[in-house]
């Protein structure tokens, strides 16, 4: 009972029986797996029982040719695991594979002007110039191009067209400073350099002409420089050096035929990032094969998506969730490019696209909503008539969030995830298959043996809290860190269990199949012995109305128990006064534990976040114990990168004592 009282969504026997993932039980029961109307936890333990023929059932499903293989699965161990070695393919190949030229592909959207579109014939013909320019440049199998640009539609043909040759692409978005950007795209030495001079966002706009010029200097394996000139920018400097060109030159091209080159399963795809708030980002390169393989999986199965769709995700080119948004164009889903605010002019611009575009999917992070929430923001009102799901991720969302979603979007499915750039994809997620419940993810991803262990690396039953583990290999985990001779990978995610990826997330799996994130397992706050995640503490004060904003550290403190230190942000008008004060400490105290509420609650201005929205709670904690700023955080990967400023201060002055 007390599970149906929680119970916010259930799939009916119609959609149940036309979904996707019903759809590809027929293809798991030619390779033995459970039949149409299985369960889907019947299907996810099949899945990791048997992950050779699960994997060669979803290549099958996508007709994504394999051929060559000598074998699914060489090597189970990890790192190291090889994935149908003697295959080739192309991702660029699968997006492109029997497109209606005439039907949308992308639909772009800024701040101040309407949507426009590109159909997959457009798209077609504009990234086959794209790619004879590079190929021109010298660029080929192997080599690298970067992209400092906005969500708009150069940076996905710029990606296909490199991707399209072998090469290998990296972006991250124009919000990004100079040193951020160079710490990032520096790295992998890029050929070509595709770059905006510019960017809006809030209502102004922002000149990069500068910064694109630092980059260029600073990447000395540049043998050009694209510029891109977004259409809400006006004209402004002149181009960068470095042998510049125009967008629209290149597009002013003949028409030319868009090639492709088939390469290795395993070859290198994209470079991603850490968050970099500490030393130099990882670059962790994904393959073409794996992206292609699990990108299927989680576009067409995890999310039920498909050629009648729309997906609408908001994120940056920096953003792991840019290189998800794009995977949907493999399943034929047109997708829906934003640039600018999620708050400009007001809180409903992305509810507004999302009727505006007939979404049939879209996504933010978590605190989206909850800022939505808290601002009584209302999309329906809207006609959001097409919009069937709804999708959260980045960090745990709020039971009270999922309240609201269905208090204003009614019958839709939400599903919440949890993942990685690391992997680019979710470890836990959506299944259409399965109930909402309040508060939890529906369930494991199909293929992923995700479970919660304790510090001797024992499996922990349903209910308790645990490191997050991976068991078993999966094709998008990294080839290999950019630069790095093995090391740095296995210190990163096979120090505590060798074999074994530990993810660095608390995580408690229920016994409804779903699961629950209860923050980074670096930063939980240990009192007494009991542990507890830091989104639970978020939970409790961001339910206080006058707080916009918190993060939480526990210090140590040598011979004493630790400190723990709540930073709040209040919300706009509002002030942390001892009444509000007691308010969250109560909080905390019902919602926690006693032992749990900080010893001291702070003021602050800003609460520093990366550019992806992640608190920084692990350079704040050095910081605070005293370690130089440089040394632990980038303040160009901090979306306000004064933000650090005060905590700098605060720990100069003796405050965090």
């Amino acid at each position: 009972m007390e599970q149906a009282a929680s119970t916010l969504w259930r799939p009916g026997a119609g959609l149940k029986e036309h979904s996707r993932l019903n759809g590809f039980m027929a293809t798991a029961a030619e390779h033995g797996g459970p039949r149409p109307g299985s369960g889907y936890l019947d299907l996810h333990q099949w899945s990791i029982e048997n992950p050779a023929t699960f994997w060669e059932a979803v290549a099958d499903h996508f007709k994504l040719d394999l051929s060559g293989a000598e074998r699914t699965i060489s090597d189970h161990g990890m790192p190291g695991t090889r994935w149908f070695e003697g295959a080739t393919v192309s991702y660029p190949a699968q997006i492109f594979r029997d497109r209606p030229a005439d039907q949308a592909a992308l639909l772009f959207k800024t701040e101040d002007r309407p949507p426009a579109t590109v159909t997959w014939g457009e798209l077609e013909a504009r990234t086959a110039k794209v790619r004879e320019f590079l190929a021109e440049q010298g660029v080929g199998r192997g080599d690298t191009v970067a992209g400092y640009l906005h969500n708009g539609p150069e940076a996905v043909i710029a990606f296909l067209a490199t991707a399209s040759l072998g090469a290998i692409w990296s972006s991250c978005s124009p919000d990004f400073g100079p040193a951020a950007a160079i710490d990032r795209l520096g790295q992998i030495g890029p050929k070509v350099l595709f770059a905006v001079d510019g960017y809006q966002y809030g209502g102004r706009t922002f000149s990069r002409t500068e910064t694109v010029e630092l980059l260029a200097e600073a990447m000395p394996s540049l043998v050009r420089t694209v510029l891109v000139r977004p259409p809400q920018i006006p004209d402004g400097s002149p181009p960068p050096a470095v042998g510049p060109v125009a967008w629209e030159e290149i597009q002013a091209r003949p028409e030319s035929k868009l090639e492709f080159e088939r390469v290795p399963f395993d070859h290198p795809l994209w470079v991603l990032y850490s968050s970099g708030t500490t030393g130099l980002p990882k670059g962790l390169v994904h393959s073409h094969g794996g992206i292609l393989l699990e990108h299927l999986k989680w576009v067409g199965l995890q999310c039920d998506l498909g050629p009648e769709d729309r997906l609408l995700w908001m994120t940056t080119t920096g953003w792991t969730m840019w290189n998800f948004l794009v995977g949907g164009l493999l399943v034929g889903a047109g997708i829906v490019l934003y640039d600018g605010s999620l708050g400009y002019p007001d809180l409903n611009a992305l509810w507004d696209l999302a009727a505006e575009s007939g979404a049939t999917c879209m996504g933010a992070g978590a605190g989206f909503y909850t800022t939505c929430r808290r601002a009584g923001i209302e999309p329906k009102e809207l006609d959001l008539s097409r919009l069937r799901a709804v999708g959260s991720t980045g960090s745990p969302l709020q039971p009270e969030d999922f309240d609201w979603i269905y208090e204003q979007l009614g019958d839709v499915w939400l599903f919440s995830t949890s993942g990685g750039t690391d992997v680019c994809t979710a470890f836990v997620g959506g299944s259409i298959l399965m109930p909402v419940i309040r508060g939890e993810i529906q369930a494991p991803a199909l293929g992923v043996d995700v479970q919660a262990w304790d510090e001797e690396g024992r499996r922990l039953p349903a209910g308790e809290v645990g490191e997050l583990v991976v068991t078993q290999p999966m094709p998008s985990m990294p080839v290999r860190l950019w630069g790095d001779d093995g090391s740095r990978y296995r210190d990163s995610y096979f120090d505590r269990y060798p074999g074994v990826w530990r993810h660095g997330d608390w995580i408690e799996m229920r016994e409804s199949g779903g699961a629950v994130i209860h923050g980074r397992s670096d930063s939980t706050i240990n009192r007494g012995g009991v542990r507890i995640g830091t989104a639970e503490i978020y939970r409790a004060v961001l339910d206080v109305d006058e707080v916009a904003d918190a993060v939480v550290v526990d210090l140590p403190r040598p011979g004493r128990e630790s400190e723990v230190l709540l930073f709040v942000q209040p919300a706009p008008g509002a002030a942390i006064d001892e009444e509000s004060q007691r308010r969250i400490a109560g909080g905390i105290r019902s919602g926690c534990s006693p032992r749990h509420v900080p010893d001291r609650i702070l003021e602050v201005p800003a609460v520093p976040r990366t550019i992806s929205g992640k608190v920084v709670e692990t350079p704040l904690r050095k910081i605070l114990q005293g370690e130089p700023v440089e040394a632990v955080v980038s303040a160009d990967s901090l979306s306000d990168p004064g933000s650090i400023d005060w905590f700098v201060a605060f720990e100069q002055s003796g405050g965090a004592g």
